[in-house]
């Protein structure tokens, strides 16, 4: 008895060489380690660069999956304290081992050193840029 789910899909040996060109192309399909990390960051930092904010990009695919699957390891490896959103912010740049300069594609430095310092509250604007760029959600800075 075949279920209609089961219609159209794909038999185990077509997806089998539709994958292994897929995962040899991209470098990582799998973030297990800590070289898996930053392979996936690696990548992802590639296809933000080409697909923007173009959310219908043939590659914006891709780039969801490899986000969900960075995710996961930060989730399993690195916990995000419960804190105001300067120290949130500095907590991950420490974890990622950035300077305020490294997030110059977020905000000006100036601006991202008045919110390290506390002097000044995240815009929704730049609380989305920082979420995109750790790969969190944007609540955490607001």
């Amino acid at each position: 008895m075949t279920s209609h789910y089961l219609e159209g899909i794909a038999e185990p040996q077509a997806i089998l060489q539709a994958w292994l060109p897929f995962k040899e192309r991209v470098g990582v399909t799998a973030v297990r380690t800590e070289a898996d990390y930053r392979r996936a960051q690696a990548t992802i930092e590639v296809l933000l660069n080409e697909i923007g904010d173009d959310e219908a990009h043939p590659l914006a695919e891709v780039l969801d999956y490899l986000s969900d699957k960075v995710k996961a390891y930060e989730d399993q490896h690195f916990s995000i304290p419960e804190a105001p959103p300067h120290e949130v912010l500095r907590f991950l740049m420490d974890q990622h081992q950035l300077k305020q300069e490294d997030l110059s594609d977020c905000a000006p430095q100036s601006r991202v050193s008045d919110i390290l310092g506390g002097k000044r509250a995240m815009s929704k604007e730049i609380a989305k840029r920082f979420a995109h760029r750790f790969h969190v959600h944007a609540d955490v800075f607001l």
